[in-house]
Formats: C-alpha cells, structure tokens, sequence
C-alpha cells in the first residue's frame, strides 16, 4: 500500500490465513492434528453435511466467551462454517483476541462434503 494511503487509512489488517480440505484431510490424520472449531448453529453442525469427525461445535456469537479456553489449549486452529464467511470472522475474532496459529477451512463444509 502506498504511503500516503496508509497514513490516509491505516494499516491493512492481514486476512485470515486459509487451509484447503486435502490438506485438512492429512492434518487431521497427524499426531499433533489441529482442534477444529466448527461456528455454526447445533442444528446445522448435526444437520444434513454433519460436520467433521472430532470437531467442536462453537457457534460463532458464543465464540467470544471461549477465547481463553482456546489460546489455552495450545493446538493450531482450523475454523469451519457451512462455506467460509463465519469461520473468516471468527478467525479475525480470534486473532484480534490473540490466538495465533488459525485457519480457515476455505469452502467450508460444502467444500469438505464435495459440494
């Protein structure tokens, strides 16, 4: 960004970074595999995609009151949603909150399910 532009409006916040679903597939596969946290509502987390084997259902406006408990947690982090919206707000959420090392699964789960 030119100069001028920054001080005209700031820095750029980086977006968040993305994970594709293969390579989700062998992430999860691993030793040291990372928490998936799937932001949509229980009834689309049980609903017809389901979601991803071992995740953790935290929908997106609860998702503030379980910061600590994630940064706590120490795992790398890949955020899911139904395509990718929710889950690039949450990783933005969980970024500004402090918590490094998330990623969004690009395509959410209709990606995942081959949609």
């Amino acid at each position: 960004m030119p100069s001028w532009l920054t001080n005209l409006f700031g820095q750029a916040k980086p977006g968040p970074a993305w994970i594709e679903q293969a390579e989700l597939r062998r992430a999860i596969g691993r030793e040291d595999r990372p928490m998936v946290i799937d932001v949509r509502g229980p009834d689309e987390f049980d609903g017809p995609l389901g979601h991803i084997d071992g995740a953790v259902n935290i929908p997106l406006p609860d998702l503030a009151e379980h910061t600590t408990g994630l940064a706590d947690a120490g795992s790398a982090i890949v955020v899911v949603c139904l395509t990718d919206k929710r889950s690039a707000a949450a990783a933005v959420q969980l970024a500004e909150a402090g918590i490094r090392g998330v990623t969004v699964l690009r395509g959410g789960m209709k990606a995942w399910r081959g949609e």
